[in-house]
């Protein structure tokens, strides 16, 4: 019971990072096709404003994924780290790179600094959800096993499945960042921008929905047992994933808002029907939950301090998003098209 529920505490985690720290690397991915500096101003503008204050904040939570598994999971934290360290360490490197490159674009004043910083933002956005994205399907397609570095370390993440889980994880990031900042746009009162990522909220959506569907193929060949799992028990979380996006989309143009929360609950549908579909194995096949879990003291100690911890970071967290989270009007991104669209009336 006690592991159990660190368990679902850490993937409550995960699926935080996904719809938080995905939608910061998706936004990158929007910076890198915003357009020429001159029209692409307002929408990198826009981007820099919505991630800004929050987007080291966002990366708590994989912090905080990776130190329960450590301390609750020992077996698993090893297995995983010490045979997929190749992906992790590129996406680590990508996490750094992209922060250094985020906050070196803004102190920079030279346009040619501003391209190459952008692009080394840009770049990282897309390869560190990929990345991550290889790790899950490692994981997922059971070619971690248990034992310090007891897997291949190359077709542990090149793999199809691994593939797969890159490519879904750097459209589903994009689909996020899209929605998002469409909803973002809309309380900015920019039309234009509204239209802008409204349109490529479509169509990374669609995108992600049509490459979920050839994936089918793909795991029943190359990972049978997750297949299974996603067939059968996790089927109903199957289902209503994508039930929510296509809702999602259909509500975009006038509830953008609404749009949001959808977008949001589709991704975290599929997170937890990844999970319903591989319990009670954490390494694929053997390794259980109970296999892998620390000692009961150890389980009491790690649950007491989330419960302590929480009473200070939820608040902290909420209040940081929400205090951001609110409009700017004509003054904000995009403002200066308000001014001029409405004569200089605010």
């Amino acid at each position: 019971m006690l592991a159990d529920t660190l368990l679902a505490v850490m993937w409550l985690g995960l699926t935080c990072y996904a719809l938080f720290g995905g939608a910061d690397f998706g936004a990158g991915l929007w910076d890198l096709l915003a357009g020429r500096a001159g029209p692409g101003r307002p929408r990198r503008s826009l981007i820099e404003h919505t991630i800004g204050p929050v987007w080291e904040a966002n990366h708590v939570w994989l912090i905080f994924v990776i130190v329960l598994l450590w301390s609750g999971f020992s077996p698993v934290f090893a297995a995983v780290l010490s045979t997929l360290y190749i992906p992790l360490t590129l996406a680590a490197l990508g996490i750094i790179a992209r922060g250094a490159a985020f906050a070196f674009r803004k102190a920079s004043t030279g346009l040619w600094q501003q391209r190459l910083f952008g692009g080394c933002f840009a770049l990282s956005s897309v390869l560190t959800p990929f990345f991550l994205g290889t790790v899950a399907g490692g994981v997922a397609s059971g070619r971690v096993p248990p034992g310090l570095a007891a897997g291949n370390v190359l077709t542990g993440w090149l793999n199809p499945t691994s593939a797969l889980g890159g490519v879904l994880a750097v459209l589903t990031c994009a689909h996020l960042a899209a929605v998002y900042l469409c909803a973002d746009a809309a309380r900015e009162g920019d039309a234009r921008l509204v239209a802008w990522f409204r349109h490529r909220a479509l169509a990374s959506g669609l995108l992600a929905g049509a490459v979920a569907l050839a994936g089918i193929a793909v795991l029943r060949a190359d990972a049978p047992e997750l297949f299974h799992g996603l067939t059968h028990r996790a089927l109903p979380l199957v289902v209503l994933s994508p039930c929510a996006g296509l809702a999602g989309l259909a509500v975009l143009h006038r509830h953008p808002a609404v749009a949001r929360v959808l977008a949001a609950l589709a991704v975290a549908l599929i997170l937890w029907a990844w999970g319903a579909a591989q319990y009670p194995a954490m390494l694929v096949p053997d390794v259980t939950v109970a296999d892998a879990a620390a000692q009961p003291s150890v389980l009491t100690a790690c649950l007491v301090s989330l419960a302590v911890g929480a009473l200070l970071l939820v608040p902290s967290l909420w209040w940081l998003y929400a205090v951001f989270q609110r409009g700017t009007g004509p003054a904000g991104p995009g403002g200066e098209r308000v001014r001029e669209e409405t004569g200089g009336r605010p």
